[in-house]
């Protein structure tokens, strides 16, 4: 038994992961200052360090402080020293093109059948509709970017935390039902292929490390949950999904298997 180990409240930990999804949908965005400023320079990389050692002493025991220690290794990245080198970092594996190196949609991977992608972007919408939330247009970003779905998980993980700290039970049950399903079904099923790939094309880079980062702790989030995280293997997909396509799909059907499923929020 580890003497040291950091002890926190169900609701700050809420909060501790919500903050940490939330670095993870600001580190896969077109990287700007603040990218630099709230994940790489000295005082806010060291926060977030913290943050990291509050996850790693409250999740797996196999991995002792792997969060903390890819947290401090961002900041010793040769591309992070300039916002230039880390804007030509995001567009040479990111790109904004079909083929890019790495591609940070969902929808990019998996079995190549006719229907799979756009059922699999009307679900995605579905689950931010049921909660009220819609894609910002100005971003001009799909609902199935990396950086989109951990902003929705940021979201959920915030609002179970409020439902703790109000002791509302419904709310709790519904946002930890919405997580599990979320993971499983799409950024816990496709961020295990695309940090994998990110890792072997960068492997010394920021994007590298941090793509390290967002597999440890979706792994974390998935055995949490109790949900099988997806393959490291996943094929990537030839085609693309059209952008108009992030508006379909139904919030009812999310709503309604979230109240139906069995989920135990201790398991």
């Amino acid at each position: 038994m580890n003497d040291n180990k950091i002890k926190i409240d169900e609701s700050e930990l809420a909060l501790c992961r919500s903050a940490f999804y939330e670095a993870l949908s600001l580190g896969f965005r077109s990287p700007t200052n603040e990218t630099r400023e709230r994940l790489i320079d000295d005082n806010q990389n060291q926060a977030l360090a913290e943050i990291a050692a509050i996850l790693d002493e409250n999740g797996g025991v196999e991995k002792p402080r792997i969060l903390t220690q890819l947290v401090r290794k961002l900041k010793e990245c040769l591309d992070v020293e300039k916002l230039e080198a880390l804007e030509h970092s995001y567009q040479f594996y990111f790109g904004h093109t079909a083929q890019a190196k790495v591609p940070p949609y969902e929808t990019g991977y998996g079995e190549e059948t006719l229907f799979q992608q756009p059922q699999q972007l009307g679900d995605i919408s579905g689950f931010y509709n049921a909660f009220g939330l819609q894609l910002n247009s100005k971003e001009h970003e799909r609902a199935d970017h990396i950086s989109c779905e951990c902003e929705f998980l940021s979201f959920l993980t915030r609002k179970e935390a409020y439902a703790l700290n109000h002791n509302d039970i419904t709310m709790l049950a519904e946002t930890r039902k919405a997580q599990k399903l979320f993971l499983k079904d799409h950024l816990g099923r496709f961020a295990p292929s695309f940090s994998k790939l990110l890792i072997r094309k960068d492997p010394v880079g920021f994007y590298g490390v941090f793509g390290k980062l967002c597999n440890e702790f979706i792994s974390m989030e998935c055995d949490r949950h109790g949900v099988t995280a997806g393959s490291e293997q996943l094929r990537l997909r030839s085609s693309v999904i059209p952008d108009e396509c992030i508006a379909c799909g139904s919030g009812e059907e999310i709503i309604r298997e979230i109240n139906d499923s069995n989920y135990n929020p201790e398991q």
